[in-house]
């Protein structure tokens, strides 16, 4: 399976494109970053922008998109901008009939480094290990997008392909996951801290 992990901005968006063989085996295909002048006019960073997810969708043909959930807290331009690039995404994958799948930042560090307060370097260096690459992924925005590729690798396999979004993709009261239980691995329970600690207080990495 094929995926394109996309890490949102209006000046930056990384776009990360792995394939993923079952389990948690994953390799690198492409990562780049779309970039728009902070003075152009909106409409016109936007066009930039989907025209570079439609270069890498036309090239490298995922299975699914993976994409970054925004949460508001404080910016709201930084949210507002990124918030019009996820609809840009989102979009997209619909109009190819692919799978979205979407993934809050505590989450995506979680799964990849093990904490969900884990720092952009701890990302990076992480993305690093678990593709095998020779250095560390360059620019943040491009290993973030990778992160967040692998996180639907590992969190939403195959099954995803043919799944409708729930709940807890768009947040809302009753949509926590569930933190506790014997049926749970480490990491399961790890990532539903994260994620319920996300829900609750909201994340946002700031771009404008």
């Amino acid at each position: 399976m094929r995926i394109l992990g996309v890490d949102p901005g209006l000046t930056r968006c990384g776009l990360g494109t792995i394939d993923t063989a079952g389990g948690r085996r994953v390799s690198l295909v492409d990562m780049r970053v779309v970039r728009s002048a902070a003075e152009l006019a909106p409409h016109k960073r936007l066009l930039l922008i989907a025209e570079g997810l439609d270069e890498v969708l036309d090239t490298f043909h995922p299975d699914v998109v993976a994409v970054e959930r925004v949460f508001a807290q404080s910016n709201v331009r930084s949210v507002t901008g990124t918030a019009q690039v996820a609809g840009i995404v989102m979009l997209a994958a619909a109009r190819r009939h692919l799978a979205l799948g979407m993934h809050t930042p505590s989450e995506v560090k979680a799964a990849v480094t093990g904490s969900g307060r884990a720092d952009k370097k701890q990302v990076q260096i992480m993305v690093q290990r678990i593709l095998g690459l020779t250095e560390l992924p360059r620019p943040a925005d491009a290993a973030d997008s990778l992160a967040i590729a692998i996180t639907q690798a590992w969190r939403g396999g195959a099954a995803s392909l043919h799944a409708e979004p729930d709940r807890a993709q768009h947040g809302g009261a009753g949509s926590l996951p569930r933190a506790v239980g014997g049926d749970l691995t480490p990491a399961q329970k790890i990532w539903a801290s994260a994620e319920r600690m996300s829900r609750r207080h909201g994340a946002v990495a700031p771009k404008n």
